[in-house]
């Protein structure tokens, strides 16, 4: 059986954080929130962990993650370059945003073969998200159409420090993923509740039960294909403006859509936690602390 390959989004600066957060570290032997991610990994069976980096961030990279890695698993790295479009479109004069997290999966279709999990390199999500996802890929009941997602309960992904956007999900009566809705300022509210703010300003409540998306999605490589379709069309719609992002969320809600793909949810029992805001590093160190502590990790990480 082919073992399944991890895809690890960590082009990004952080610029709320200020600083590259991704090798920032918050174990007890000096470990960063990655080295969980792909521990986890490794204890459920992956093979591969594919690294999606800019390149002047290689070098730092490599030396604070890849090294502790390339005994214990295959690692590759492929860059999120901003003139990596497909022909005819051009990088627009003056845009020096990164094209989103769609374009930044695009970017490692050559490296992936395998079915994979793709995940943000600055959020912490548990052992049990990963063993979801390698479980349903080996019990996969059609592996041309059928994806998957872990997701969290919302409120347990909010940030006391500031805002956070998530993609909010809805499903239906057989856990499949009817719909992703982008929402961006969502703050926490009392009795573990939650709003956003919509673009014209107006406050929203949200219940706090809904099913947030951490970005951890379980995709069969025929993702690639769909992906670089969409990104065309995104390409052709918006492809001049300076800051428009091709995001994940929106290109699988518009697959699901067009009946192209279904995608099962799978909920983890484990506590999603991530650092969007330097203030919320005690808060992850603590956790990562009780879990050591509770012999779920060891420390340093073997």
């Amino acid at each position: 059986m082919v073992k399944p390959a991890l895809l690890v989004l960590a082009a990004g600066m952080g610029s709320r954080y200020g600083g590259l957060k991704q090798v920032d570290p918050v174990g007890p032997s000096g470990e960063i929130i990655l080295d969980y991610s792909i521990y986890d990994a490794v204890q459920s069976g992956f093979g591969k962990v594919v690294f999606v980096i800019r390149r002047d961030i290689e070098e730092i990279f490599r030396e604070k993650v890849g090294s502790k890695w390339e005994n214990r698993i295959q690692v590759e790295y492929v860059f999120q370059d901003l003139e990596n479009l497909p022909a005819p479109y051009k990088l627009p004069a003056g845009r020096t945003k990164p094209w989103g997290t769609g374009h930044a999966i695009l970017s490692a279709a050559d490296a992936i073969r395998e079915p994979f999990a793709a995940i943000n390199a600055d959020d912490f999500y548990g052992r049990s998200a990963y063993a979801l996802v390698a479980k349903a890929f080996a019990a996969n009941p059609d592996p041309v159409k059928r994806h998957f997602m872990v997701g969290f309960t919302l409120r347990n992904t909010l940030s006391e420090n500031g805002t956070v956007s998530r993609g909010i999900c809805v499903k239906d009566a057989n856990d499949l993923l009817t719909e992703v809705t982008e929402r961006t300022d969502i703050l926490p509210a009392p009795g573990g509740k939650a709003q956003f703010k919509d673009a014209d300003g107006t406050i929203y409540p949200l219940t706090g039960d809904e099913i947030a998306s951490m970005n951890f999605w379980g995709f069969m490589p025929s993702i690639f294909d769909h992906l670089g379709g969409l990104f065309e069309d995104f390409l052709s719609k918006r492809g001049t403006e300076l800051k428009s992002e091709f995001y994940i969320p929106f290109a699988v809600s518009e697959l699901i859509h067009k009946g192209i793909i279904s995608v099962q949810v799978m909920n983890s029992s484990d506590s999603w936690f991530g650092v969007t805001y330097r203030e919320d590093k005690p808060v992850v160190q603590q956790s990562i602390r009780s879990l050591v502590d509770r012999g779920v990790y060891p420390t340093p990480l073997e």
